[in-house]
C-alpha cells in the first residue's frame, strides 16, 4: 500500500517544530518527507492535508488492555500501548499482529508479582503472590519464556523478593516496572536502588514524605497529611534520588484526577467515548468504584502531589511518559484517556510540545523503539492526522481526521465498527478459558 499524505502540517517532536510538506507512505514505512512529492506511481492513494496536523501515532504506557475494547485506543490514535500486568495468553494475537492490525501495538508484562496474601486476591493467571525468593525467580524466568516483554511488581511484595526478582530479569535482560501505590515496606528509592527502573503513578514517594502514612493507615494518618500544600524541596531531594537510578516514570494523572472529580469526571462528547459507554461490563465497573466512596477519598486527594512530582521529575531531566491506567479507577476511556492525560500534563506546567513528546518520542526511546514516536524517513507509519492544531491548543489532539497504523489508514468509525460484539467477545473468552485450562491456570474470574 502506497499513501501519500499532502500539503501537511508536520510536527516534528524531535526538533520541536512544524513544516509544511508532503509525505509519502510505502510498505508500512514512512519513506519520504519532501515540500513537494510529484512522482508516484498511479496507484498512489492521495490525501489531501491542507490545514491538517500530523503528529506521531500516540503511546499509551499504562493500560490493562482487553480485546473488547482495544480498536477504541486506535481510534483515538492511539497507536501502541504498554500493558502492565495481564496475562500474555490472552494478549499474544495482538502483541503478534501485523504493525497494519487495527489493534494498537502490544507491548506486555505477564501477571504481577504481588506478596501474599495478594492486593488483588489469590494466586490467578493475572497477579502471582509469593513471599519465596526462588519461587519469585521460576515466575521471572516463566514469564520471560512466554514471552513478557517486562516484568510487573506489586506493592506488597517484601524488599528481598523483589530484589530477586529485579536480579532474574536483569540476566533476561528485561526491565522492571513497580506499583508502589499500597506499599508500606518498600519506598520508591528504596525500590530504585534495589534495581527497579520503571515507577508507575509516581507512586512509593508520598511515602517519604510521610513516613507514618500509607493507604492502610487510619484516618488520624490520612488528616495529618495536608493534601493542599507540599513540601517543594522534599520533593525535588526525592526527584534527585530517583534521576540518579536513571528511573522512568508514569504518573498516570488522570486516574487521580477523575477521582479527584469524581460524580463530575471529566467527559468528552466523541464516537470514541460514545461506543465505550456501550460496554455496560465498564460502565458497571467504574460506577461501583465511584459508590464505594473511597476513590475520591484515598485516590483523588492525591491529584495535586502527582501534577507536581510529573513536572518536578521532567524538570530535572528526567524521563517522564503519559500513562492512564485504562480501565482501572474510573472513567478512563480507553483511548480518549490519554488526551486527558495531555491536557493534565499541561495543566502541571509541561509545554504543549512537552506533552506530546511525553506521549510520542520520549515513551518510544523508553521503549527503545527509534522506530516508533516520530516522523522521520524509514520509521514505522504510525500517525494521527488531526483537523486542528494540537500545539495551539491541547485538546485539539483529540480533533482526529484520519490514523494510520503501519501504513494503512483508517477512520474513526472504521476501527469504531471493528470492535467486536458481544457474541464475538463470548467466543473469545470461551478460548482464553480453555488456553488457561490447558496451561493449568484458574478460570473462576471468568466463570463468573
Amino acid at each position: 500500500m502506497r499513501i501519500l499524505l499532502k500539503k501537511a502540517n508536520v510536527i516534528h517532536v524531535d526538533t520541536e517544530s512544524i513544516s509544511k510538506n508532503d509525505v509519502l507512505i510505502e510498505d508500512g514505512l514512512i519513506k519520504c518527507i519532501r515540500p513537494s512529492i510529484m512522482d508516484c506511481p498511479s496507484d498512489t492513494q492521495i490525501i489531501d492535508c491542507e490545514n491538517k496536523w500530523i503528529l506521531p501515532g500516540l503511546i499509551d504506557m499504562h493500560v490493562h488492555i482487553k480485546e473488547s475494547f482495544a480498536h477504541l485506543f486506535t481510534a483515538a490514535g492511539v497507536t501502541t500501548v504498554r500493558n502492565m500486568a495481564g496475562s500474555i495468553f490472552e494478549l499474544e494475537d495482538m502483541m503478534n499482529a501485523d504493525n497494519a492490525a487495527k489493534t494498537p501495538r502490544v507491548i506486555s508484562a505477564d501477571r504481577m508479582i504481588d506478596g501474599p496474601p495478594g492486593l488483588w486476591g489469590p494466586t490467578s493467571p493475572y497477579n502471582f503472590n509469593t513471599d519465596d525468593t526462588e519461587i519469585a525467580r521460576n515466575e521471572v524466568r516463566r514469564q520471560v519464556q512466554l514471552g513478557a516483554d517486562l516484568i510487573k511488581v506489586y506493592g506488597w511484595l517484601k524488599p528481598n523478593v523483589m530484589e530477586a526478582v529485579c536480579d532474574e530479569a536483569r540476566m533476561a535482560n528485561k526491565v522492571v516496572s513497580c506499583d508502589l501505590i499500597y506499599s508500606s515496606e518498600v519506598n520508591a528509592v528504596e525500590a530504585a536502588k534495589i534495581g527497579v527502573s520503571w515507577n508507575e503513578h509516581a507512586s512509593g514517594i508520598l511515602q517519604m514524605l510521610h513516613p507514618e502514612w500509607s493507604m492502610q493507615a487510619d484516618d488520624v494518618n490520612w488528616d495529618r497529611i495536608d493534601w493542599n500544600n507540599f513540601n517543594f524541596e522534599n520533593i525535588e531531594q526525592i526527584c534527585e534520588e530517583l534521576f540518579k537510578y536513571d528511573v522512568k516514570i508514569c504518573p498516570t494523572i488522570t486516574i487521580y484526577d477523575q477521582a479527584y472529580l469524581g460524580d463530575n469526571a471529566w467527559r468528552i462528547n466523541h464516537i470514541v467515548t460514545d461506543k465505550v459507554e456501550e460496554n455496560i461490563g465498564l460502565l458497571n465497573q467504574w460506577q461501583n468504584i465511584l459508590k464505594s466512596g473511597q476513590v475520591e477519598k484515598k485516590f483523588g486527594i492525591q491529584h495535586k502531589l502527582i501534577k507536581i512530582i510529573a513536572k518536578t521529575y521532567h524538570s530535572l531531566g528526567g524521563t517522564v511518559v503519559c500513562g492512564t491506567d485504562t480501565p482501572a479507577g474510573i472513567f478512563t476511556y480507553p483511548g480518549m484517556a490519554l488526551h486527558r492525560e495531555l491536557e493534565l500534563f499541561v495543566e502541571s506546567g509541561f509545554t504543549e510540545f512537552e506533552a506530546i513528546k511525553a506521549a510520542t518520542i520520549i515513551s518510544a526511546d523508553a521503549l527503545n523503539r527509534k522506530d516508533l514516536g516520530r516522523i522521520n524517513e524509514g520509521t514505522i507509519a504510525d500517525l494521527v492526522i488531526l483537523n486542528s492544531n494540537p500545539i495551539e491548543l491541547i485538546s485539539n489532539s483529540k480533533d482526529i481526521f484520519f490514523i494510520v497504523k503501519g501504513g494503512a489508514i483508517y477512520t474513526p468509525h472504521e476501527l469504531i465498527k471493528a470492535v467486536p460484539t458481544e457474541k464475538e467477545n463470548q467466543e473469545n473468552i470461551e478460548i482464553l478459558i480453555s488456553k488457561f485450562k490447558s496451561n493449568d491456570l484458574p478460570v473462576d474470574m471468568l466463570l463468573n
